[in-house]
């Protein structure tokens, strides 16, 4: 969980690295469609359940910023041991990782997560947000990509793949392109599988911080549970 004045500041975050990463038409473009979903997005989660991650108001963006930081980190790692990175652009990378899931902010005018009414799914399951029936199913890329496509903002080949195929083989619709033996069709540059782990490891780490959130608290408990035993056992030694 995170309080607003982090909420903020992680929004103030996002919208400057867009002033800082593009230029341009495609920045005001850009900056364009943020402001349009910025009351909504500003407080959407990343996903619906909470051991999944990022469940909570401010978790989209939290975890967008997330995905940036370690894809960067990745580009350097596959950089610095050798691989080829000359067919794609560091903006591209951070273009596909700030959209990879941008279909989960719903479409233009409702939210893809929406709260569950149903406590007993809420307390027992952790479902804390439903899918909103209300508006058309998309996968998270493809509306995605409808949505910048919508506000006019163009996007390169390698772009689209990485936001395509973010989820990796988890997605059985991305198959065709991961799991090819014919050289031929196989991808042309590893921005794809960067942001696929950079993907991968974000979200493990937000789940393991949702699972040990309460470990410090624990711990103080225990330790002052202790004191109290202590003391009660010198009144009485």
């Amino acid at each position: 969980m995170i309080n607003e004045k982090q909420i903020q500041e992680n929004w103030d975050k996002l919208i400057q690295l867009i002033e800082d990463t593009f230029e341009g038409d495609r920045k005001e473009k850009l900056l364009k469609m943020y402001e349009h979903f910025k009351d909504r997005m500003m407080f959407a989660p990343a996903s619906g359940t909470e051991h999944f991650h990022s469940c909570y108001p401010g978790g989209y963006v939290q975890h967008v910023l997330n995905i940036v930081h370690y894809a960067k980190k990745f580009y350097d790692v596959w950089k610095d041991n050798g691989a080829y990175v000359d067919n794609y652009t560091v903006e591209e990378l951070v273009f596909a990782a700030l959209h990879h899931d941008l279909g989960k902010a719903g479409d233009l005018e409702e939210d893809n997560y929406i709260p569950n009414d149903s406590e007993w799914h809420r307390k027992n399951q952790g479902k804390i947000y439903v899918d909103n029936p209300n508006i058309q199913y998309l996968s998270p890329p493809d509306r995605g990509l409808w949505i910048l496509s919508h506000f006019g903002i163009t996007y390169t080949v390698n772009e689209m793949l990485g936001i395509r195929l973010a989820d990796g083989l988890y997605d059985e619709g991305n198959t065709r392109y991961l799991k090819t033996f014919n050289k031929d069709k196989g991808l042309k540059c590893n921005l794809p599988y960067i942001l696929h782990h950079a993907d991968m490891t974000t979200t493990r780490i937000e789940y393991e911080q949702w699972l040990h959130q309460n470990d410090e608290e624990e711990t103080k408990q225990e330790e002052k549970l202790k004191e109290i035993k202590n003391e009660f056992n010198k009144l009485f030694a």
